[in-house]
């Protein structure tokens, strides 16, 4: 996709969060009516052909009128196309139980691996050249479902020539087996959505307590003010980070479907994106904020509305607490009063404490027995640190992720890898790496590079494909060709991440691999 096409791809992406308000003065209908009705008539029935007969998120209706424009040359407003996208998703969307398993790619969460689909053959049909998340996120009926296989097939020809294309007979299965499947797996009518659209949606205005964790930085919290402004809402965020620098920062939102919130938010000179999902009665909400130029960049975060009287604790700075040893700890949270308690063997220093924030130096006792803790402030309490009194194994989280090179300023920018070093301890079996190994969180720690394989070793990757940085950055080298290399080739690279973490006079040490690969030149808001 060219330079300007990606453009106007991202800014349709921004144009789900921004303000609804003018575009919701128009008539949607009418908009459908002038844009859409030359190709798409209404039916006997009432149902417009093709856009009656899916649903989809605002995402995917945002990527349907991209491609109107781009391949059947509809002319449409940036108004319009946010009032098509708001009715579209309200009257054909997903219910939240539809979209839960697959929000990790509205998220756009990096180095996601997805766990192949084990239906009939749809890994293979539909998911080699996407994710099945870009599936899943679509209800159809069969029918529908075939137009669409049709539709691939006339818009990229190729696709039956392509790898796991030619050792089947490829479009009698898409044509006839997947379509039925799906259109069992993924109807267009499901009980979730009826009951959801016929359902009182949340006003989510108030005050929310919030706190998350942005990997390599470290977790942060406090309070949003949400607004209502016309058909979407204003945002206040009054936050701090875990050493206690304030982070604040306003933007706008809009919630599709009635609980699909999308939000821009400037924070100094950075503008973030915000998709989050809030719950059926409104009373908490999660998701992920990341930066709108470089969405690898970002945090996961949660928030719980205030009620009035309430206290309420949104998170602490700090997941693990080593025995023998004091840490300065923030609990976040509204409504904040009363005594401090992190649980036995724990004592805690109150050093400040506001409705919304209590610091607090907190100190292990050498005897403290190994093992979570609750804290509470008062009447409120939640999952505290974790005690410990040594670590037995090193994750480096995560264990597989993609870096793309790219050059800064010009038209795709290079992708970075955050990773982290996280601490557990072995479960009640005694046993590294069982489901009963107790999470720490993240660790401090070493971090370094290794060729991953021969090839990597002969290839120098090391060398020539990027470098890490003291809190697990990788940042990846220019984009080549580098005929500095062998074979002339670009500064890609297949690397092992070493993170080794000091524990008293041990270093525990955990691994990861990491493929610096080329651009992404072709980036939907649904890959």
């Amino acid at each position: 996709m060219k330079g300007t096409k990606r453009a106007m791809l991202g800014a349709a992406m921004l144009a789900l969060a921004a303000s609804a308000a003018p575009a919701q003065a128009q008539d949607a209908e009418a908009i459908v009516k002038a844009r859409c009705a030359s190709c798409h008539e209404r039916l006997p029935d009432g149902s417009i052909n093709r856009i009656s007969h899916q649903r989809k998120t605002p995402e995917g209706w945002a990527m349907t009128i991209f491609r109107m424009t781009q391949i059947h040359g509809v002319q449409i407003t940036p108004d319009e196309t946010q009032t098509l996208v708001r009715w579209l998703a309200d009257n054909q969307g997903l219910a939240p139980e539809e979209s839960a398993p697959y929000r990790y790619v509205l998220e756009r969460q990096p180095a996601v691996v997805e766990t192949p689909v084990t239906e009939g053959d749809l890994q293979t049909m539909c998911a080699r050249c996407h994710s099945f998340a870009r599936i899943g996120l679509q209800h159809r009926d069969a029918p529908e479902w075939r137009k669409l296989a049709h539709f691939h097939l006339g818009q990229w020809p190729t696709t039956e020539y392509q790898a796991l294309g030619r050792d089947r007979k490829w479009w009698e299965i898409a044509s006839t087996e997947v379509p039925e499947r799906l259109g069992k797996m993924q109807p267009l009518k499901t009980k979730e959505w009826d009951a959801w659209k016929g359902a009182a949606k949340p006003d989510l205005s108030g005050t929310w307590a919030v706190s998350g964790h942005r990997p390599g930085k470290g977790a942060h919290g406090g309070t949003v003010t949400v607004t209502k402004k016309g058909d979407g809402y204003t945002t206040t965020y009054t936050l701090t980070d875990a050493g206690g620098q304030p982070i604040t920062g306003s933007g706008t939102a809009v919630v599709y479907t009635g609980y699909e919130w999308r939000g821009t938010l400037t924070i100094g000179n950075e503008t973030w994106q915000e998709v989050l999902a809030a719950s059926k009665d409104g009373s908490r909400i999660a998701g992920r904020v990341f930066l709108a130029a470089h969405d690898e960049v970002g945090a996961m975060v949660e928030g719980v509305k205030v009620q009035p009287g309430a206290a309420v604790i949104a998170g602490v700075s700090r997941t693990h607490l080593k025995a023998g040893e004091t840490a300065r700890i923030t609990v976040w949270g509204a409504g904040l009063s009363g005594n401090v308690s992190f649980g036995p063997g724990v004592t805690a220093k109150v050093v400040s404490q506001s409705p919304t924030a209590v610091v607090v130096d907190a100190t292990a006792e050498a005897g403290a027995a190994v093992g979570a803790r609750t804290v509470t402030v008062g009447t409120a309490t939640a999952a505290g640190p974790v005690v410990y009194k040594a670590v037995d194994t090193v994750k480096v989280e995560p264990d597989y992720a993609i870096a793309r090179v790219g050059a800064n300023g010009g038209p795709v920018a290079p992708v970075t890898a955050q990773f982290e070093a996280v601490g557990y301890l072995n479960g009640p079996d005694g046993q590294p790496g069982t489901a009963d190994d107790v999470r720490l969180g993240a660790l401090p720690a070493d971090w370094s590079l290794e060729p991953f394989n021969e090839p990597a070793k002969v290839m120098e990757d090391v060398k020539f494909a990027g470098t890490i940085d003291k809190n697990g950055l990788f940042t990846p080298a220019a984009a080549g060709p580098n005929p500095a290399r062998v074979f002339g080739t670009n500064n890609v690279g297949d690397l092992k991440v070493v993170a080794a973490v000091k524990d008293g006079g041990n270093a525990v040490q955990g691994e990861g691999r990491l493929i610096a690969t080329v651009q992404r030149w072709n980036d939907p808001p649904i890959r």
